[in-house]
């Protein structure tokens, strides 16, 4: 097995309403990329975010007391802190710099995704948040590419994300659909026939990993790769999965 990352360049800076589906299959057109079945295209957070309208102002926000106290404790703009605690659940810890939340969604990382870099923040510093629902998200790109292309393929959306005791930011998988996230091979044997017991692979987060190193998360400009060559199939798995739920986390 193969295993290749095609970046796809040339696509323009995405604002609010673009069709990211439209946009990523002419621009496939246009540099004569011809999608294959068992592709996963991976399409990066931020240009999801921007499309579907999740920059938000800060000038439009009034912090709580909760977020001018933690704003005071860890050195951020209190109306930075206000909209971090509104998409989260709970503050994980902190310290100055930074802080580490539980997503609404399940994730659990820095400042709960939200982000200021590499982008147009206008008279006034702004921030832009995860989409709602990545894995909808994801579904629906994967539906409009595969009629536009006739491809039966898969569709990923990334982020990047720290690991702890690890130093460095990996690409993670907060969307997915139409693949395999979750490879479970419990139940199974290992090559001296031992009981494989714990043994989940997670696929998403490896293909997010393996695209980031392509697409990059700085200057680079290429917010849409294409993953080929890994054994697929049409499965409808999403990212939700690989959360691990809190009574499981060892860490609290």
């Amino acid at each position: 097995m193969e295993l290749r990352v095609l970046p796809v360049t040339g696509l323009p800076m995405i604002q609010e309403g673009d069709d990211l589906a439209l946009l990523i299959t002419n621009q496939l057109h246009d540099n004569q990329q011809l999608l294959e079945h068992g592709d996963v295209i991976v399409v990066a957070q931020k240009i999801v975010s921007k499309s579907e309208g999740r920059l938000v102002s800060l000038a439009s926000i009034t912090p709580s007391e909760e977020a001018v106290r933690l704003a005071a404790e860890t050195d951020k703009d209190a109306r930075l802190v206000e909209v971090i605690l509104r998409e989260s659940d709970a503050v994980v810890r902190h310290k100055p710099g930074v802080m580490i939340m539980r997503h609404r969604l399940g994730h659990v990382g820095a400042h709960a995704g939200v982000d200021q870099s590499n982008i147009d923040h206008g008279d006034d510093d702004a921030a832009l948040l995860l989409p709602l629902d990545p894995d909808a998200s994801a579904k629906r790109l994967r539906e409009a590419i595969r009629h536009r292309s006739g491809k039966e393929i898969g569709v990923l959306i990334s982020d990047s994300g720290n690991r702890p005791w690890r130093l460095g930011t990996t690409g993670i998988a907060i969307g997915a659909s139409g693949f395999t996230v979750l490879d479970d091979r419990r139940g199974g044997t290992d090559l001296y026939g031992r009981e494989l017991k714990v043994t989940l692979i997670n696929r998403a987060d490896s293909i997010a990993t393996a695209a980031t190193l392509i697409m990059g998360e700085t200057t680079e400009r290429i917010p849409v790769a294409i993953v080929r060559g890994f054994e697929y199939e049409p499965v409808e798995q999403n990212a939700a999965m690989i959360n691990r739920p809190v009574e499981e986390d060892l860490f609290l």
